[in-house]
């Protein structure tokens, strides 16, 4: 039996939790220009059809009362700690999947706690207790059947999918609510007759392959009752990114370096934390018109310096060939090794050293940071006004 629980509107109701005045009234945790996008919404904000990524001023045109809060990263990952050591008490066997839900694997717990249902309960209560927030959980023998469960009675609910009634689910789920279904794909299951998971068994394996490729044979064992997917308790991370809207649309190269160095700052950061080194860089750059690219760099040697990974993401936007203002940009590093993996030197022995200075000086910020904060000690470019000339 596999738990899927997620915390229901995560950051906001941390914050109602936290301030008394903010109790059931509409909320949204972003950043307080109107070219933030929606972190999460309360439940009252839900009403308006507010959600998250929502931009902020899209959100405020709906709701013209909404009170938005500024985020607080470092409380609610705190939280979420909290949350996740509660999990730990009930089975060793959790996956966190973001900072606000998790996958258990309850599987042979029913001795000590009950059935699904009553050690569904039981975590629940916990959490409440513990922290005075409420999370929804869902369970099937299935972990996709898990995560759809946990949606159907939230907030602060619980459904059980017991392995007797996964067929009769399964033939009535609605295609929209399996994970991977966008609106793209959604719009070729209509076209071709698909309403439900259980019409993807109507359908021969040919036709999915073609056109949905491997989603294709991953629909048709959902729809078949097969998933063979298990909780990990220590699956690798893929990726680190860092990324961010900007107040207003530019073209201004000075502008958007600067960016990309503090983006930088961030993922180098985050690498050292976890003692990885990355291959590989990638930029992400959204447009005014909305359109989206994304540009990687493989590397010759692997780097955890933020003055290397700057370095690249320059040299990937350099190539590109931008004709349209940029409203969003982020960074990210990919193909992750551990620092004692053996690698090949540069051949230009220079340019290594300098590197190993680099590492050198960030880790000696790094330790900094961890003791007066993030923004205690900053590179002099970060420093200059942040707006666009």
């Amino acid at each position: 039996m596999i738990l899927h629980i997620d915390m229901d509107a995560f950051f906001a109701s941390i914050e109602q939790r936290d301030d008394p005045r903010l109790a059931g009234k509409p909320i949204v945790v972003g950043g307080h220009s109107r070219r933030s996008v929606v972190a999460t919404a309360s439940y009252e904000a839900r009403r308006f059809g507010i959600r998250s990524a929502m931009p902020m001023f899209m959100a405020l045109e709906r709701c013209p009362h909404l009170i938005v809060v500024q985020s607080d990263k470092t409380k609610y990952a705190a939280e979420s700690s909290r949350i996740m050591a509660i999990f730990n008490d009930f089975t060793p066997v959790v996956e966190p999947v973001s900072i606000d839900e998790a996958y258990l694997d309850v599987t042979g717990c029913e001795r000590i706690f009950g059935p699904p249902h009553n050690i569904a309960m039981v975590i629940k209560e916990r959490v409440k207790k513990e922290t005075r927030l409420t999370c929804s959980i869902g369970g099937a023998h299935l972990r996709f059947l898990a995560k759809i469960a946990s949606d159907v009675n939230k907030p602060d609910g619980i459904f059980i999918i017991e392995q007797d009634q996964v067929p009769e689910f399964i033939e009535t789920l609605e295609i929209k609510k399996i994970p991977g279904v966008g609106k793209r794909a959604m719009e070729q299951m209509e076209a071709l007759g698909i309403h439900t998971l259980g019409d993807i068994n109507r359908l021969s394996p040919a036709i999915l392959q073609h056109k949905f490729g491997k989603f294709g044979t991953q629909l048709r064992n959902y729809a078949q009752g097969i998933d063979p997917s298990i909780v990990g308790t220590d699956g690798p991370r893929k990726s680190i990114s860092s990324e961010s809207t900007l107040e207003t649309d530019t073209s201004d190269m000075a502008f958007i370096k600067k960016q990309l160095l503090a983006h930088a700052q961030r993922v180098g950061r985050d690498l050292r934390r976890q003692e990885l080194l990355a291959e590989n860089v990638t930029i992400k750059l959204k447009f005014s018109d909305f359109t989206q690219i994304t540009r990687q760099n493989k590397l010759t040697a692997p780097i955890c310096s933020s003055s290397a990974i700057y370095r690249e993401a320059v040299r990937l936007v350099e190539k590109t060939a931008i004709t349209k203002k940029i409203r969003l940009l982020g960074v990210g590093v990919s193909s992750f090794s551990d620092p004692g993996t053996p690698v090949q030197l540069d051949i230009f022995e220079s340019t290594e050293r300098k590197e190993e200075k680099w590492e050198t000086v960030d880790k000696a910020v790094d330790k900094i940071s961890r003791r007066f904060g993030n923004n205690i000690i900053n590179k002099a470019t970060l420093n200059s006004p942040d707006k666009p000339s």
